[in-house]
């Protein structure tokens, strides 16, 4: 039983892929903000470009 607990305890698997889903979760983040903030500006810009069309 001690020999499980030993391997379960230095398992860091588990850990890893959280630590990969959160750095996705992050990354998603900040690419919604980016795409939120500047689709304003893309927005206008296609409003122009198709007024002058």
């Amino acid at each position: 039983m001690s020999r499980f607990m030993t391997r379960f305890l230095k398992n860091e698997s588990g850990a890893t892929a959280i630590e990969y889903g959160l750095i996705a979760a992050l990354i998603a983040v900040v690419i919604i903000g980016a795409v939120t903030s500047a689709g304003g500006a893309i927005n206008g810009t296609f409003t122009t470009v198709a007024g002058a069309l």
